[in-house]
């Protein structure tokens, strides 16, 4: 019996490409990563023959003629926060359609975190990295600003989600945070609405303090009075402490708390509950995001939706266009729902 291809030698790029009757080069663009688009069927053929002949992409050999491997990275505050996870679905998806090797970090919130995954990334020569926590005005970390100005200069892509990065020619991509949050402020002042509370992170985390100065802007200019702010982080647990804190001062009936993030709302949501007040009639609730996870909350929860996969899909496509052109913010929508009833 004549021995497999596999067992005489490893099959080459030219061996997918024969098998599958197509070209080298088409073969190279299924296989190694390339953004331009190949047709399904040839698809087809090239990853089943590269699947029968057992292929390999040699990524170290790419890396060394490309000058970056086929790896782009995304570094998120917390990939337990559901908000974080849905924009890295998107990511992991878009990434395994152009044939990318996906790499998550976990940076939880510290500059200096941020820029020891960077350095460690270095060694991959990734093609592009997105930095998806949010940045903080009080945070600069000249650590972080020369890891990433090295990796600029080896010909990694960095990308960012809502604010560019310090010292380096960042590609943007974000959401319509100000923008959501005004309008939400603006439809549960136009429910009746005259007092609120905001639970945001704490100040200089610049995607909280946008949707604090939107939220407040829409909500002042529909009627209602200037809301107080109370901050602490982006968290469950910092919702149900603040909300608690507050409840222990006094909040009247009729009162709408946004929480910063849907999370911190769940978070405000169980305080109130613990504390045998009702969510909605007594005290009415609205988050961020509309997160999967919060959408069988009862009652269910006013929010602004996020698209937020389609952010992780827009990361991709910045890290790997050549041709790229800022697109500003992805559009969000209010969904006001049973937690903000009209007064």
């Amino acid at each position: 019996m004549t021995p497999s291809l596999s067992k005489q030698r490893a099959a080459t790029l030219h061996d997918v490409a024969r098998k599958a009757g197509v070209s080298l080069a088409t073969a190279s663009r299924v296989l190694n990563g390339s953004t331009r688009k190949v047709a399904d069927s040839y698809r087809e053929r090239v990853e089943a023959a590269a699947t029968e002949l057992g292929y390999s992409a040699n990524l170290s050999a790419q890396a060394t003629a490309r000058g970056t491997s086929a790896t782009i990275a995304l570094l998120v505050a917390n990939i337990a926060d559901s908000y974080f996870s849905e924009i890295a679905a998107g990511f992991a998806h878009s990434a395994e359609e152009h044939n990318l090797v996906a790499t998550i970090g976990i940076t939880e919130r510290s500059p200096e975190r941020e820029a020891r995954l960077i350095r460690s990334l270095r060694g991959q020569r990734p093609r592009g990295i997105v930095l998806a926590a949010s940045r903080h005005t009080s945070q600069h970390s000249r650590a972080l600003t020369q890891a990433l100005a090295v990796l600029e200069s080896d010909g990694t892509r960095i990308v960012t989600l809502g604010y560019g990065a310090e010292g380096v020619a960042s590609r943007v991509v974000g959401i319509a945070n100000h923008g959501g949050t005004k309008e939400l402020g603006a439809r549960l002042g136009s429910l009746g609405y005259r007092t609120a509370i905001v639970l945001a992170a704490a100040e200089g985390l610049l995607t909280s303090d946008d949707r604090v100065a939107g939220f407040s802007e829409g909500f002042t200019a529909a009627g209602g009075s200037a809301p107080t702010i109370l901050r602490d982080a982006l968290t469950r647990d910092s919702g149900y402490n603040l909300m608690t804190a507050a409840l222990q001062v006094g909040i009247a009936p009729g009162t709408v708390v946004f929480g910063a993030s849907d999370v911190v709302a769940f978070g405000a949501m169980s305080a109130v509950r613990d504390a045998g007040r009702e969510v909605g009639d007594d005290i009415a609730i609205a988050g961020f995001g509309d997160i999967e996870t919060g959408r069988d909350i009862v009652p269910s929860l006013t929010t602004v939706r996020a698209p937020l996969e389609q952010l992780g899909r827009a990361a991709v496509e910045a890290t790997i266009a050549d041709d790229w052109t800022e697109q500003g913010p992805l559009p969000v929508e209010v969904i006001v729902r049973d937690s903000t009833p009209a007064r």
